[in-house]
């Protein structure tokens, strides 16, 4: 899968952590197994953005970090990566002057995942695949067999986005989807450390096609 060593992205969201500091929540993610996290906090300006991104670099300097939409931002804080909207600036705009950075991009159709293959994306989100709030503007769900259209079709890491939850990470992986990208089932989860180590545990037995049991 390239320069993609992670099947479990987390995205931030300090609205909802349960009264908890973001950055507790995160190392505490990372600390139990989770790899990447983009930041996600789109109701920052660009000085608090940088502030909070470089502080996780700091903190967390083992994650892979990306930063949605800001480009500018993710260089300035040392980040790993940007991930890049359908509204924002095009894939190749970036790849084609920052050749090193990683590039993750939301699509929601197998054209829009394809085009940003094509541009130079290095992993794409598709979703939401099942209901979710945070995922209401997008449409409605998009549902596994759409999901598995766009693997069968694309080269690069599909990961799987809207609703994702421990109970259906088998569904997804079976469907083709490299990992799962989410919010709440780790960020709002009482215990941090347990969610995290539930969804890594799912992905793996799911690749290996090993039984589930969620007890």
């Amino acid at each position: 899968m390239g320069r993609i060593d992670f099947d479990l992205y987390l995205i931030t969201d300090r609205h909802h952590t349960g009264g908890r500091p973001l950055l507790e929540v995160l190392s505490r993610a990372f600390e139990a197994g989770v790899m990447a996290i983009q930041i996600r906090e789109k109701d920052l300006g660009g000085r608090e953005l940088l502030s909070l991104a470089s502080s996780i670099r700091s903190s967390i300097p083992g994650a892979r970090l990306f930063v949605n939409d800001r480009v500018d931002v993710a260089l300035a804080a040392s980040a790993d990566g940007v991930h890049l909207g359908q509204q924002g600036i095009p894939v190749r705009a970036v790849r084609e002057r920052f050749r090193d950075i990683l590039i993750g991009a939301s699509t929601h159709s197998l054209d829009e995942a394809l085009r940003a293959e094509e541009e130079g994306a290095d992993f794409v989100t598709f979703g939401p695949v099942f209901y979710t709030p945070s995922k209401v503007p997008y449409g409605p769900p998009l549902g596994v067999e759409r999901l598995k259209k766009v693997t069968e079709r694309v080269g690069i890491p599909v990961f799987a986005i809207g609703g994702i939850k421990r109970e259906n990470v088998k569904e997804v992986i079976d469907a083709g989807a490299h990992g799962v990208a989410l919010i709440s089932a780790i960020m709002e989860a009482p215990c941090v450390e347990d969610a995290a180590r539930g969804i890594i545990s799912e992905i793996k037995r799911s690749k290996k096609g090993e039984d589930h049991d969620l007890d």
